[in-house]
């Protein structure tokens, strides 16, 4: 067990950051942050599944103040990746949609992660690559059901 815990420690604090960086780098002659990447990604995908993309579900959905939100799509719509329509029926509500430059920018993000994908899976059995599978869905359903970081005094 301590094994395990010591390469899940390693894999949570070291490697994490260490894909979190590839992937940084593979923006950096652009003019988009990671996190500017996730978003416009995440608008895409709400717009593509018929999700509700309303600024304030949006904010919601990404667990960020409303007050962020507005000043990163702010930023992405003089960037040209984003537009703020007001909702035809609600008035009140504003959507948020990717321009052509935000799909490209969201397709680009996407095939990174599928190119990570195919290499790291080319490495594993496929018995190996179903048991991480498996073990991702556990851990995916512990992180989105509220899993809290450790209080400090605690190991």
């Amino acid at each position: 067990m301590e094994y395990s815990s010591e390469i899940i420690n390693h894999f949570l604090s070291d490697v994490f950051g260490d894909i979190l960086k590839r992937e940084e780098s593979t923006l950096a002659a652009g003019d988009l942050s990671l996190r500017e990447v996730q978003l416009i990604d995440a608008i895409c995908r709400t717009v593509d599944e018929g999700g509700d993309n309303r600024s304030t579900a949006i904010a919601s959905a990404r667990q960020m103040p409303a007050g962020t939100l507005t000043c990163a799509v702010g930023l992405l719509e003089k960037k040209g990746y984003l537009v703020r329509r007001r909702d035809e029926k609600d008035r009140r509500a504003v959507r948020l949609l990717p321009t052509q430059l935000g799909r490209a920018a969201s397709e680009q993000h996407r095939a990174f992660h599928r190119r990570l994908t195919d290499r790291m899976l080319s490495a594993l059995t496929d018995q190996e690559a179903s048991a991480l599978a498996r073990g991702m869905e556990k851990l995916t359903a512990f992180f989105r059901g509220g899993a809290q970081a450790p209080a400090e005094s605690q190991p």
